[in-house]
């Protein structure tokens, strides 16, 4: 879009979605990951979700 010579705002716009889409996509996965990944171990379970606290 820049080397097309887009506007800046339509190039702020864009940007924005993109940002929106992929917090939304390691929401999506980071809950499919509790949902079907964590070990059933309380311990670890606290110490993973930790780790993925980290990545919100």
């Amino acid at each position: 879009m820049i080397e097309a010579g887009e506007p800046c705002l339509d190039i702020a716009r864009q940007r924005s979605a993109v940002e929106s889409a992929m917090t939304a996509a390691k929401r999506v996965l980071i809950h499919d990951h509790i949902d079907h990944c964590l070990d059933h171990d309380a311990a670890s379970v606290l110490t993973e979700m930790k780790a993925l606290a980290k990545l919100l």
